[in-house]
């Protein structure tokens, strides 16, 4: 089990590997030495929560770097070792190569044309009005139940997003716990507080592994069977009707539960956080003088749910100035390239009117998040209905925070809401 004295001298270059280091919050201060001295910057990949070591991994922490390797799929693959930073068992990589995720140009071009019928602007758009009438039952019972000291992730935002989800998958209420807890099992791993995700003999094993979602894909395919024999407005019943091959289709279902769930779990806290201690720029916003969909942008930069994105470099090649070799690990930060002073003025301020506002907080390139526009829409009704619950909104206690390396979660976010009579 690892220990802080297991952690790498990082007098010179600092670590942005360890997941503990998120618990305390983004490490902008590391980011920042990064970007200025090592924009492209060696990481140890050691043992760690009782993960073992890896081959370690190529660090980028610039905006103008970051956007390069999301863009170039020929020269940084996510197929050839997936997405994830630590190396999958290779008996599973054949298995994690079927999600579009973890695939390149031009298969992954087909997959996604094929499940982007379902992601139509006229089919999220009939969301809104459940997501709104949600978000409104959702904080009026936090008012009722907590007074007004609430945790605005244990009351609003974690069903938040878990009921919106299940309504656009077309998943039966009585099923939702399910899907609660297969990404449970996915996103929080890293995380001491969680029940460990382990094999057999008690070894920690990937979540991701055929093993752990045998139980997930079966449901898949049970929920598509009723889908083709009762169709109905929702993309469940669009992937059963594809083109999709089964193995196809269980990994779009894991790929939507999982990453359709957690991006707006963990951008929705992040914003009311950013609201709760930056109350100038929250007056101006529920005043109106700032507009809703500027501001939502705003604070996906602040807060972007998703810390890093694994790439291997698929040839020699230089990127900022330093040689990766071929098959090397190159591993993206994107709350980094969001606070890059060389494109965003004054980053760390939370300017809600801030345009031009070129985050990636939904990536870039080909693999741009898919439901992008839905987790949007999402926030924006989430915030919209907040500014007509409360007048007034202020920390009550600290956040806690997910222990992760990859997803910007928050576990907990207390808060005085002054709700509105």
């Amino acid at each position: 089990m690892g220990n802080a004295s297991d952690t790498p001298d990082v007098t010179d270059v600092p670590d942005v590997f360890d997941p503990r280091i998120y618990a305390a919050g983004i490490p902008h201060d590391r980011y920042r030495a990064l970007r200025d001295h090592h924009p492209v910057a060696r990481q140890a990949e050691y043992e760690v929560l009782g993960w073992p070591a890896g081959p370690g991994f190529w660090a980028v922490t610039r905006h103008a770097d970051v956007v390069r390797v999301l863009k170039d799929a020929g020269g940084f693959s996510s197929y050839l070792g997936a997405t994830q930073i630590r190396d999958p068992d290779p008996a599973d990589l054949p298995f994690i190569r079927r999600m579009m995720l973890n695939q390149d140009p031009p298969g992954h071009g087909r997959l996604r044309r094929l499940v982007s019928r379902a992601f139509t602007p006229g089919r999220i758009e009939r969301f809104a009005a459940t997501a709104r009438g949600r978000a409104r039952e959702l904080l009026a019972a936090a008012r009722e139940s907590g007074g007004d000291e609430v945790d605005l992730v244990r009351a609003v935002t974690d069903d938040y997003a878990l009921l919106n989800l299940t309504d656009l998958l077309g998943v039966p209420a009585s099923d939702r716990g399910l899907l609660h807890t297969w990404t449970e099992r996915v996103i929080a791993y890293q995380d001491p507080d969680e029940p460990p995700v382990l094999d057999t003999v008690g070894r920690p094993v990937n979540p991701r592994s055929p093993a752990m979602l045998a139980e997930m894909f079966r449901y898949a395919q049970e929920l598509a069977a009723h889908k083709r024999a009762h169709p109905a407005d929702d993309i469940m019943t669009v992937l059963a009707e594809s083109e999709l091959h089964d193995a196809e289709l269980e990994m779009f279902f894991f790929l939507l539960t999982v990453a359709g769930n957690d991006t707006v779990r963990s951008a929705a806290p992040g914003g009311l956080l950013a609201l709760a201690g930056h109350p100038d720029e929250r007056a101006r916003l529920w005043r109106g003088e700032v507009g809703m969909d500027t501001a939502v942008d705003e604070l996906l930069r602040v807060h972007p749910p998703v810390l890093s994105f694994r790439r291997t470099a698929t040839r020699d090649t230089e990127l900022a100035g330093v040689p990766i070799a071929a098959g090397d690990k190159v591993v993206v930060l994107h709350a980094s390239a969001n606070h890059d002073e060389r494109v965003f003025a004054d980053p760390h301020r939370v300017d809600l009117a801030r345009t031009p506002n070129p985050h990636v907080s939904f990536g870039d390139g080909p693999h741009v998040c898919l439901g992008a526009h839905f987790a949007r829409l999402q926030l924006r009704l989430l915030h919209e209905e907040l500014r007509d619950a409360c007048g007034d909104l202020e920390l009550a206690g600290r956040p806690r925070r997910l222990v992760s390396n990859f997803i910007n979660g928050i576990k907990t976010l207390p808060v005085r809401a002054g709700w509105r009579d």
